[in-house]
């Protein structure tokens, strides 16, 4: 054997180029895809987490005389944590997903303290609901945030 012919020896420039283009295109079709991915992820995470501290302040509601939680707190879950005088109904807090300050999720009762809603602020980040009025109507838009409410039909 005397040594391999030119055409022989490996990849050409040109064909190397192909390959490396060939997988950035790739790469360009699937980071959108994954991002996308991550999105849904956290928001079931998201209407899974809303779902139970539904079903806990439900619970709260039942067990201290038929009062909501307060609102307008940062910290309105504490109320659900503390383990006193009444059920323990979460072990911890719960952040939205969506928050850059791993925030806890935002809470709003109506003025005549009937309704509440508990929401994420969605994959913008950008909170789009202010609240709930006497009447259990979604105060705001929706938008991409995704919500429980015990007055506003349906979820976000």
């Amino acid at each position: 054997m005397k040594g391999m012919r030119q055409d022989e020896a490996g990849f050409t420039l040109i064909e190397l180029i192909i390959v490396i283009a060939v997988i950035a295109i790739l790469l360009g079709i699937a980071l959108p895809r994954i991002r996308g991915m991550i999105d849904e992820g956290k928001t079931a995470k998201a209407a899974a987490e809303l779902r139970a501290l539904q079903v806990a302040v439900e619970s709260y509601y039942v067990h201290n005389s038929k009062i909501y939680p307060a609102d307008g707190s940062s910290t309105w879950q504490s109320a659900l944590t503390a383990a006193t005088t009444r059920p323990k109904l979460i072990g911890s807090a719960l952040t939205d997903p969506f928050s850059s300050s791993a925030a806890q999720y935002p809470y709003d009762k109506s003025a005549n303290g009937l309704y509440y809603i508990i929401w994420s602020v969605g994959p913008d980040a950008t909170a789009d609901i202010i609240g709930v009025d006497n009447n259990g109507t979604l105060t705001g838009s929706a938008d991409d945030d995704i919500y429980v409410s015990n007055g506003t039909s349906g979820t976000g």
